[in-house]
């Protein structure tokens, strides 16, 4: 969890670094649509599908001792993956200027069609690394060995730190390019020293066409490969309609949505990953009552941290943006295209929140073809919701790309709700009162910090982003935290009962 924050902390200031360099000039969408074609080649072929499919057959190798087994089929992965990654990465090299001209980035001037094809030519390196570094990862987790993969994401925002600090000054954009480049090589690195600890550990040329687990691999990988599609499918509709928009639209909606996880990754990822191995082990031993009140709690713990979250980005959030990255060439106006879109985020953050934990209890209870289709539906009306409101956005004069970040908080809201009735019709209940409870003092306790930080913003609007942003979050803060115990949370008498006390 440490090296998880690490990441977070480290991603944050790469993002500062590069706003600064660059502020939303046309230059940086150039990169942000040629990385998510990259990013879209790695996801389909290597990504979270592949590693949840073979992370459990690897792991049954191990378990049952049959070490040459396990190697030969991670062997035979990851030179399926090389040889496919490379393939695919060079055919799109030689027809990169044809990729972005129709599909990532049709709406671009010539010239920065241009750029972007350049920039994708330099991007396409890393695919393959990463193909290899996340097979890698599934390895050591699976001999449980977690600290170096967990270290991985922070050698690679490293890379591209180092990219904008010592290549940006001479190459300028190229230089970002390049230091991706490298933090995907850092990536794999960092991993290679605990590989090669690793006990039997051999490593064979072959690609595994006639050895049964490879099939099986493919086979488990499927169902999670249809959500994951959805998801790039989205992203790639999102960055072509964003290229037609105003200079800055695609990088505001990149920067936005990365301040807009931040909480997300600290309230409900971490709380997910803390609460999936008792919602395992209940589901394992047939203990759904048990199971139902864990979920219940999870959910009211989750809608506490969250709400108050969600509604203090919306209002802080310029104070919030400006204070993160106005500097160098990110100016006023940068802040106010990621403010805008951090507005509409912000809406869905817990939404965003809830689908974590309520698809981990799907993945306890061994389903996961429920949470995938309806991921993937949602994913289908964001899509629509897209063109929607990015058109309704441009007509009615507000910046379009705000529609965007609403079309992304409105369909995740819908996929949280489905997910919750079809969890409810599966546990017999979700505790309807506690949630409703819990949900009514969230909303009431943020209504009051609502209104201290409306009087805030009130009285200090003319003050420096610095004091009107950090002093905002801790007023909205100790608001909400005295609002919950004024109104005799359970939640927060458990967490003053966990602080350490002296005893005279």
């Amino acid at each position: 969890m440490a090296a998880f924050v690490l990441s977070n902390l480290t991603g944050l200031f790469r993002q500062i670094l590069i706003l600064r360099a660059f502020g939303t000039e046309n230059v940086l969408d150039a990169f942000n649509a040629a990385s998510t074609f990259t990013d879209l080649l790695f996801s389909l072929i290597a990504g979270g599908a592949l590693a949840s499919a073979f992370v459990p057959t690897f792991t049954a190798f191990l378990a049952r001792d049959e070490r040459k087994n396990a190697w030969l089929l991670a062997s035979a992965l990851i030179n399926l993956v090389l040889l496919i990654l490379c393939l695919t990465s060079l055919v799109s090299l030689f027809f990169s200027r044809q990729l972005v001209g129709t599909i990532l980035a049709p709406k671009f001037s010539p010239s920065l069609q241009d750029l972007t094809a350049s920039l994708l030519r330099i991007l396409l390196i890393a695919p393959a690394i990463f193909g290899v570094s996340g097979l890698l990862m599934g390895i050591l987790n699976a001999h449980q060995v977690f600290i170096w993969p967990a270290l991985a994401p922070t050698m690679y925002w490293l890379g591209m730190i180092a990219g904008v600090l010592f290549l940006t000054p001479s190459m300028g954009i190229y230089g970002l390019a390049w230091g991706a480049v490298l933090g995907a090589g850092m990536h794999l690195l960092v991993q290679v020293p605990a590989v090669l600890k690793l006990p039997a550990r051999r490593f064979i040329l072959t690609l595994g066409l006639r050895f049964s687990p490879v099939g099986q691999v493919a086979r488990l990988m499927a169902p999670r490969l249809l959500g994951v599609a959805a998801v790039q499918i989205n992203f790639v509709v999102n960055t072509i309609l964003a290229t037609g928009q105003p200079e800055g639209s695609l990088t505001a909606i990149k920067s936005a949505w990365a301040v807009m996880t931040m909480p997300q990754v600290v309230i409900a990822q971490a709380i997910a990953i803390a609460a999936l191995p008792t919602f395992s082990a209940q589901a394992a031993r047939g203990e759904l009552v048990q199971m139902r009140h864990s979920l219940a709690g999870t959910l009211r713990g989750v809608i506490f941290l969250s709400l108050p979250a969600s509604i203090g980005l919306v209002l802080l959030r310029g104070p919030i943006v400006s204070l993160l990255f106005e500097r160098g060439k990110f100016d006023p106006h940068s802040s106010q295209l990621v403010a805008w879109a951090l507005l509409w985020y912000a809406a869905g953050l817990v939404g965003h929140s809830l689908v974590e934990i309520v698809s981990r209890a799907f993945y306890a209870l061994q389903d996961t073809k429920t949470p995938v289709l309806v991921g993937a539906a949602a994913m289908s009306l964001n899509v629509l919701f897209s063109l929607v409101f990015s058109a309704f956005f441009d007509r009615v004069g507000w910046m379009p790309h705000g529609g965007l970040a609403l079309a992304n908080s409105l369909a995740t809201t819908l996929e949280m709700a489905v997910l919750l009735y079809l969890m409810r019709r599966r546990l017999d209940g979700l505790e309807g009162k506690l949630l409703l409870s819990g949900s009514a003092q969230a909303v009431l306790a943020t209504l009051v910090m609502s209104l201290a930080l409306g009087l805030w913003l009130g009285w200090s609007h003319d003050l420096s982003a610095w004091v009107t942003g950090g002093i905002g979050v801790v007023v909205g803060g100790a608001v909400y935290a005295a609002g919950i115990l004024v109104l005799r949370v359970p939640e927060a008498r458990e967490l003053l009962s966990l602080l350490p006390m002296r005893k005279h």
